[in-house]
């Protein structure tokens, strides 16, 4: 099963049902400065990607629900930047997305005031909802683009919470896609993991992955490799991964392949030479947690009812180790495991799951406990990619022992 236009025609076709309205006007990210005159490698806005399979920056997709017809609309290139960076035929672009209907930016701006003529309401993707969680610039496009329908539109809808929810279940074509990636980032890991006695730093272990993907018919990193030895891995989200592994003690690897836009997310943290006793203690408490957690997903479990139970197993795990000192003492629970146990994974690493009430058969989500001990330079998480199924679940990265 490949990733193809038919993919693409499945989900406009699935917002055809009328959303107040009817008329969605989805745009794709802008590129975004680097440097100096050079910008940072493109990469889509997930939503657009679901609905189109476009990789180019500026493009847009109209879709008419009621009349069941859409339009890609193309961005001015100049002559300039076509020679230099070249741009994304109209040809390419209805054969990618399986759109036959291309216009340019002047037919597009003319077709939006037509349908205004028609609709009250257009439906767009609204800021983002974490945004004010983070420490960088958010992507300008979608907050130009709601500008611009509000000068067109009565009223305009955010509807990335209705997408979220049908991108929440996947397809089969998904659900395969990343199993693939999965694979990939699997074979890497046994492969890396043979060879950690002759790669003493770790930007020689991120290079044996970059490498393992790139010759996979130059497959990505579905996000910023963590390699993290010894005490790094008490940032969570650290990615310098240019420091010599520690010559006894523990080694965290955070990495996922992206395989026709879907990306795996798995975690191990593995024995550097010979660990310490309370290192190889801490390795189990998490390992023996996971297990736990994992039995607990089904279809139907309240959220809510997970992450209660969730907390049990993970303070039984931190009193087991005599860094919570009772069941109340919640500042050391969030001390020593200070992030959420799971996130929806798919198009982007960190997928929506259209904040359900209960788990669904469809969703794809990591369950990813760790423990982490800065006054001892520990850090273990370890993390796997589970399916709900009908009856249950199934951990798709289980042939990746979770073993030091």
């Amino acid at each position: 099963m490949t990733v193809d236009s038919r993919f693409f025609e499945v989900n406009r076709r699935s917002i055809f049902v009328p959303v107040n309205g009817g008329l969605y006007v989805i745009g794709a990210y802008s590129a975004m400065q680097r440097y100096n005159d050079a910008a940072f490698p493109f990469h889509q806005e997930s939503y657009f990607w679901w609905l189109t399979g476009i990789e180019q920056p500026d493009w847009w997709v109209i879709i008419d629900g009621n009349r069941q017809k859409s339009w890609l609309v193309a961005p001015n290139v100049d002559h300039v930047h076509q020679v230099f960076d070249g741009s994304l035929s109209w040809d390419e672009a209805k054969r990618i997305s399986g759109v036959s209907n291309v216009l340019s930016r002047a037919d597009g701006e003319e077709l939006l005031q037509k349908l205004a003529t028609k609709y009250n309401t257009v439906c767009t993707l609204g800021s983002d909802p974490h945004a004010k969680r983070y420490d960088f610039v958010v992507n300008p496009a979608q907050k130009r683009m709601n500008a611009r329908l509000k000068n067109i539109f009565s009223n305009v809808y955010d509807c990335r919470q209705d997408l979220a929810k049908l991108r929440a279940i996947k397809q089969l074509i998904e659900i395969s896609a990343i199993k693939k990636a999965i694979k990939l980032t699997i074979d890497t890991f046994a492969s890396v993991k043979e060879k950690l006695p002759q790669l003493p730093t770790e930007c020689e272990i991120e290079a044996e992955f970059t490498y393992s993907f790139g010759k996979n018919g130059g497959i990505s990193h579905a996000y910023d490799p963590i390699v993290a030895g010894g005490k790094n891995a008490c940032t969570l989200h650290y990615n310098d991964n240019q420091a010599a592994l520690p010559k006894n003690g523990l080694l965290l690897i955070d990495i996922g392949a992206r395989v026709d836009g879907y990306a795996a997310d798995i975690t191990r943290t593995y024995a550097i030479g010979t660990p310490t006793d309370r290192q190889i203690a801490v390795h189990a408490a998490v390992e023996n947690a996971q297990q736990q957690i994992i039995l607990l997903l089904r279809p139907g479990l309240s959220v809510a009812e997970y992450h209660e139970q969730v907390d049990d197993i993970m303070t039984n795990a931190l009193i087991s180790l005599k860094l919570m000192k009772s069941r109340d003492d919640t500042t050391n629970y969030r001390k020593y495991f200070p992030h959420s146990i799971s996130h929806g994974l798919g198009i982007d690493v960190h997928d929506s799951l259209g904040k359900p009430d209960a788990f669904k058969a469809g969703m794809v989500l990591t369950v990813e406990p760790g423990i982490y001990i800065p006054e001892e330079g520990i850090g273990v998480r370890i993390e796997d990619d589970i399916l709900i199924t009908d009856t249950g679940c199934e951990n798709l990265s289980a042939a990746l022992a979770t073993s030091l």
